[in-house]
């Protein structure tokens, strides 16, 4: 099945935003495409909202959910996108809804790791998701994981995704310019495909502060369609089993695997070593 992913600049305008992700996910639908997956921001960008941020949350996460399932139903396409979602206290949840080709909701994803890290601090405005929720659901056949951003810095969120039978895994970013961070993005992409063997789609926003680089890999980390820092622009893939089962004919990691996910994560909880 073809997959793409939109990348796109966020404004503080959801509507705006809506129309432009329309525009790409009709664009994506004329060329057969069957899921589109937009960045983490994709609803409004913090930066650039205005008002309170709690307030703009509450007004905009109904309008933005709905506009997803409209651009989905008319172009009859599966959309996955980022935003903020309301919640009973006051940080809001960052949270990816993917919905089917008819609209009808068929995920929803609160980031676990929240960005706490580079001098900036997401976990003072935001809640963190279920650390236990593992966001898997199904589109043309195929099994769709899903992780946000920050998720792909720690190993096991991938690894357990994959060991729960996902093959394509989504990550929906605001990858924060700097110092080697396109470095950082790409290399975590290749390795989370490759050490996974699954097929990995990654939409990033390219604003001034995000680098955007989107690009779908293939189980062996090769970038079979990708964008630099334009700020629109949609990449798209032929993604499939069987190109995940040629190449776990020859590179068989899941299986020889020794350590299972519970394991790893339990070790690095009890370990004294300084993880960096």
């Amino acid at each position: 099945m073809k997959i793409s992913v939109g990348q796109i600049a966020p404004t503080g305008d959801v509507a705006k935003n809506l129309e432009i992700m329309g525009r790409l996910a009709s664009h994506a639908a004329a060329e057969g495409v069957q899921l589109i997956l937009f960045p983490e921001e994709s609803m409004f960008t913090v930066k650039a909202v205005e008002g309170d941020f709690r307030e703009a949350v509450a007004r905009d996460w109904p309008i933005f959910s709905e506009g997803l399932a409209r651009i989905a139903e008319k172009n009859g396409i599966a959309v996955v996108a980022g935003g903020y979602e309301p919640n009973n206290g006051d940080r809001p949840y960052n949270t990816v809804l993917a919905v089917d080709a008819s609209g009808a909701e068929l995920k929803t994803y609160r980031k676990i790791h929240l960005y706490d890290a580079f001098s900036y601090q997401e976990s003072r405005t935001i809640s963190a998701g279920d650390p236990n929720d593992v966001p898997i659901f199904t589109v043309g056949g195929l099994k769709f994981g899903v992780m946000t951003c920050y998720d792909i810095r720690f190993p096991e969120v991938a690894r357990r995704l994959a060991v729960h039978g996902a093959e394509v895994i989504l990550v929906p970013a605001a990858w924060f310019k700097g110092d080697h961070k396109v470095e950082h993005w790409r290399t975590l992409l290749k390795a989370r495909a490759v050490e996974n063997t699954v097929w990995v789609a990654a939409a990033g926003s390219a604003t001034d502060s995000t680098v955007g680089y989107s690009a779908i890999l293939d189980p062996v980390s090769i970038a079979v369609d990708f964008l630099e820092g334009e700020p629109e622009g949609v990449a798209t893939a032929d993604v499939s089993r069987k190109r995940i089962d040629e190449v776990r004919e020859f590179l068989p990691v899941l299986v020889n695997r020794r350590i299972g996910v519970e394991a790893e994560v339990a070790a690095v909880k009890t370990s004294s070593i300084p993880i960096v």
